[in-house]
């Protein structure tokens, strides 16, 4: 593996409204205006981390799409596969933030500027160079015509060798579980590593038990089955072996954001051939550390700010 390995992913990018105050959303009066969404949150995960970070999305072109653009690009990430589109305007979402750090989303994203993403862009230079591909079930949710471009995406990568990572992350605000279980049923075959909340799993298939979660892998041929549990911690299912790490204990703040940034670690660990607990020890750091901050990514660190974390050192300030 190269020292500065490429992940490529693809998908929508929001302007997201962060709550001045926390409680119920009604009664929220001003915002701060942020960038967010799921692939661009792992881009820049993977970018603050050192590795080189590929985007591919499609932005209105309006001030929002533009402001994401300008974001994307100095937080280091290759946007050569980013365009503005017109008559498409720049997804939004609005966060409520309750007291405990626990939160809900309210997504306005009709007319996404990434359903102008057609299958035809996958090109067979897309993946050049690229160490891995990361995809979610967000993008998938959006359009139901965007399975074919995911598919197109995963038979390039298999072509060319390139390691596959996936996390459902579910949305049923945006698709229906029974839509969400047909795509993955064609989409688990081709995935290497699947990064997926407890609670997708039992939306997916029920059964938690590990003996389950054994036969699931086994059935897709999945090579690493990762396990995010929150507070509870993670657990790996690979080589017919069980590896599990407790939660770094930690007072979250703002929870959003911390899948995409233990995603964004657990595949830096995985490019840099940690071993299965090394992995989720400093994927659960990143995801901890991101609960620290308010904001989707405002609270992905970076490289050392992770080590330091691990090791308990405090930074020195002045």
């Amino acid at each position: 593996m190269t020292t500065n390995p490429t992940v490529f992913t693809l998908g929508d990018a929001l302007v997201t409204f962060n709550p001045s105050e926390t409680g119920p959303l009604r009664y929220v009066q001003s915002f701060a205006k942020k960038a967010g969404g799921a692939e661009l949150n792992f881009a820049i995960g993977c970018a603050r981390l050192g590795l080189q970070s590929k985007w591919m999305s499609r932005l209105g072109n309006d001030e929002f799409g533009k402001g994401i653009y300008k974001f994307a690009r100095g937080e280091g990430i290759d946007v050569s596969e980013v365009e503005f589109v017109d008559g498409y305007p720049t997804s939004l979402n609005f966060k409520e933030i309750r007291e405990d750090g626990s939160g809900k989303t309210f997504y306005y994203r009709h007319q996404s500027p990434v359903l102008t993403i057609e299958p035809e862009h996958i090109t067979d230079e897309l993946l050049n160079g690229v160490s891995i591909v990361h995809l979610t079930g967000v993008f998938l949710a959006i359009a139901p015509k965007n399975l074919q471009i995911v598919l197109a995406v995963l038979k390039k990568a298999k072509e060319k060798n390139i390691k596959i990572s996936f996390d459902p992350n579910i949305r049923l605000k945006l698709w229906t579980i029974e839509d969400a279980r047909k795509a993955y049923e064609q989409i688990f075959p081709y995935v290497d590593i699947l990064l997926a909340g407890m609670e997708e799993v039992e939306l997916i298939q029920h059964d938690v038990s590990k003996p389950a979660l054994e036969a699931f892998a086994k059935q897709h041929g999945i090579g690493q089955l990762v396990i995010k549990d929150g507070a509870n911690g993670a657990k790996l299912y690979s080589e017919n072996m069980w590896h599990e790490k407790e939660a770094f204990k930690i007072t979250p703040i703002d929870t959003v954001g911390a899948g995409d940034g233990f995603d964004a670690g657990y595949i830096y660990a995985a490019l840099h051939n940690y071993s299965p607990i090394e992995s989720l020890t400093f994927a659960n750091a990143v995801g901890a550390l991101v609960t620290t901050v308010k904001g989707d990514n405002e609270g992905l660190p970076e490289l050392q700010e992770v080590l330091d974390f691990m090791n308990n050192k405090k930074a020195i300030e002045r």
